[in-house]
C-alpha cells in the first residue's frame, strides 16, 4: 500500500517508528488547509509561514516524545495546536486579529479543478472572489468560525474549546455567519438584476 493511501494514524505510527516520510506525506495532505486558515487569521504571509512552521515543530516534538492521543484526529489537533500559536502571537504583539483579503494569496488556489473550460473556471474564480470579499465582511467571531469550519474541519465541540465559549455559542456564531453569508449573496444579486 502506498503511503498516501495510509490513514493519518499508521502514517503517525510510521514516522513514530523512525520513518520521516509518514510525517511527510501528513504535512502534504493537510498543508493547505492549516496554512490556509491561519493565513485567514493574520493576513500576513511570512507570519503564516512561521506560524505554519512552528505548530509542526510542536508537532514533531509531541509524536517524537510520545504524547500523541488524538486518536484518529490529527487535522484538528493540528488546528488547535496552530490556532493557539495565533492567540500566542497576538497576546505577545497586543493587538486584535483582523482578518482582510490580500491579493497576495488566494485561498482557493489549493483547490485543483480539472476538465473545465475558460468560462465555467472564470466563473468559478469570480464566484470565489465575491465569497472571499463577503467572508471578510463578517464581524471576527463569525469569521473564526467559519474558517475553522470549513477549513479546518473542526467539530464545534473543538471549536469551542478553542475559542473557550459554549457549543452552543460556537453553532451560534456559524449560524449567523452563514445568514449573514446569506443576505450579503442575496443582495448582491439583486444589485446586480437591477444594475
Amino acid at each position: 500500500m502506498k503511503l498516501e493511501q495510509r490513514t493519518d494514524q499508521e502514517l503517525i505510527r510510521l514516522y513514530v517508528a523512525g520513518d520521516e516520510a509518514g510525517l511527510e506525506v501528513l504535512i502534504d495532505r493537510y498543508k493547505s488547509k492549516i496554512y490556509t486558515s491561519i493565513y485567514l487569521l493574520v493576513k500576513d504571509e511570512y507570519l503564516a509561514e512561521d506560524i505554519f512552521q512552528d505548530a509542526f515543530i510542536k508537532v514533531i516534538n509531541t509524536l517524537r516524545n510520545g504524547r500523541y492521543n488524538e486518536e484518529g484526529k490529527f487535522l484538528p489537533w493540528v488546528m488547535r495546536i496552530a490556532h493557539n500559536l495565533v492567540i500566542d502571537y497576538y497576546r505577545k504583539e497586543r493587538r486584535t486579529p483582523v482578518v482582510v483579503n490580500s491579493d497576495g494569496f488566494d485561498i482557493f488556489d489549493v483547490l485543483h479543478f480539472t476538465d473545465e473550460s475558460a468560462e465555467t473556471r472564470m466563473i468559478r474564480e469570480q464566484t470565489h472572489k465575491d465569497l472571499r470579499r463577503m467572508i471578510q465582511l463578517l464581524p471576527d467571531d463569525q469569521k473564526e468560525v467559519l474558517i475553522m469550519r470549513h477549513y479546518g474541519e473542526m467539530s464545534f465541540k473543538e471549536i469551542a474549546d478553542v475559542t473557550q465559549v459554549s457549543i452552543n455559542t460556537a453553532l451560534g456564531r456559524m449560524r449567523y455567519a452563514l445568514n449573514n453569508l446569506r443576505k450579503m449573496m442575496y443582495g448582491k444579486e439583486l444589485a446586480l438584476k437591477i444594475g
